[in-house]
């Protein structure tokens, strides 16, 4: 074990030798590339950004989970954030297609791993940090270190903008030498908004006297929205007549693919599908979906947690998805290597009995969708979550197709 993390660290330095040799290009300092991490939140702020660009008339690049962009080309993404040499090729291939702009997610592991060695980032955004990938980094302190590595790397011409509502906000920024930046609800900050509507119509933040309107639901989005803004401001994207191009783009966005997407169904009942695969984020969908449905009808949740990945969060979410939900169905996520049975017992684990009688267990991931409907009557919400964009399901090493949309489809057309 001592020999397989003396040959990364050794990886690691010989990725940041060829950075700063030259070997990995220099295509990022020919652009603006605004990295964006934190738990949650970094697809929704990242493919908004590129689209209000686009909406603006620049060209510009998207690096994400879901996928990538080179000027309107789409490409699938296999990571988060690529390896450096993938890295690099792609912003390469970005600058020679014009682009002016690339916004790109960078994930903790990215980060630890110097995969975004040798980039000059213009800009730094963080969303938040809640419970995930204590299996990789061990406690928060380390998971928060690996975040920081991104605005510790910034120079003094770019700006780090951080949510100060997240109580790691203001101490990401404790030791970059870039210009800081604050954006919040509660606190004062540089870009401060008021909430002023959360409904299934969708959300309204006011800013500085204009008003912001947007298709997107729930308060955690309203935090998407204002990063997004926050970002725009800092671009000089909002200057004169353009101001009114950003508010008009922000009326026109919708949700990526897998972000609290929603469809009603012929039974009356909303459908709804969201990545939501961590306590923090599980709780902020299944509150927006509690704060939009009707008065009689009920929350149905269909979620499970992934196999050989971090098992001290799976209580946690046993319990916030029980808690919040009037039926919970726990079911498999992606349980890879694992037992799915052995996965929802400990998400069962230290419930109490009155929180166990809300919990149906029925690891079959299809037979699960198939229940939430059977059980649902018009008036109800449906939100199925942890997968989101994914077209899969992993087990046992293979990678089977699997579309909660397309589940529920099926069974919604007789299928």
């Amino acid at each position: 074990m001592k020999n397989i993390f003396k040959n990364l660290k050794l990886k690691r330095r010989g990725i940041t030798w060829l950075a700063r040799m030259g070997f990995l290009g220099n295509a990022s300092s020919k652009m603006k590339i605004i990295g964006v991490t934190g738990t949650n939140g970094k697809t929704t702020v990242t493919t908004l950004l590129y689209k209000v660009a686009t909406e603006l008339g620049c060209k510009a690049g998207l690096v994400g989970t879901v996928e990538n962009i080179i000027a309107g080309e789409r490409f699938s993404a296999t990571h988060t954030t690529p390896d450096p040499v993938s890295l690099h090729k792609l912003l390469s291939e970005m600058e020679q297609k014009g682009c002016q702009y690339v916004f790109m997610e960078v994930s903790s592991h990215a980060l630890d791993q110097s995969r975004t060695a040798g980039v000059r980032f213009s800009g730094a955004v963080f969303t938040n940090l809640t419970h995930d990938h204590l299996d990789y980094h061990g406690n928060f302190e380390d998971y928060f270190k690996a975040k920081r590595k991104l605005f510790d790397g910034l120079s003094q011409e770019a700006f780090a903008l951080s949510n100060t509502d997240n109580e790691w906000g203001e101490k990401i920024l404790e030791k970059t030498k870039a210009r800081k930046f604050l954006y919040g609800f509660k606190k004062r900050a540089d870009f401060f908004a008021n909430l002023e509507k959360s409904n299934f119509e969708g959300t309204e933040l006011e800013i500085n006297g204009d008003t912001l309107k947007s298709k997107l639901l729930g308060e955690f989005n309203a935090y998407n929205m204002l990063a997004v803004w926050s970002v725009c401001e800092l671009l000089g994207f909002c200057e004169g007549e353009s101001k009114q191009k950003v508010l008009e783009a922000f009326e026109k966005i919708t949700p990526p693919t897998g972000r609290f997407d929603h469809f009603s169904a012929p039974n009356g009942a909303l459908v709804i599908v969201d990545y939501a695969h961590t306590p923090d984020a599980l709780e902020k969908v299944i509150t927006t979906a509690r704060g939009i449905k009707l008065e009689e009808g009920r929350i149905i949740s269909v979620f499970g947690c992934g196999g050989d990945r971090d098992p001290m969060k799976r209580p946690v979410m046993g319990e916030v998805g029980s808690t919040l939900s009037d039926i919970a169905i726990f079911t498999s996520d992606n349980p890879r290597s694992e037992n799915p049975e052995k996965i929802i017992e400990d998400m069962k684990n230290g419930l109490s009995e009155d929180l166990l009688k809300k919990v149906v267990t029925m690891p079959d991931r299809r037979k699960a969708i198939q229940e939430s409907v059977r059980l649902s009557t018009a008036g109800d919400i449906i939100l199925c979550a942890g997968k989101g964009h994914e077209t899969y399901q992993e087990i046992n090493g293979v990678k089977n197709h699997f579309d909660d949309f397309e589940e529920f489809r099926k069974i919604f057309e007789g299928k």
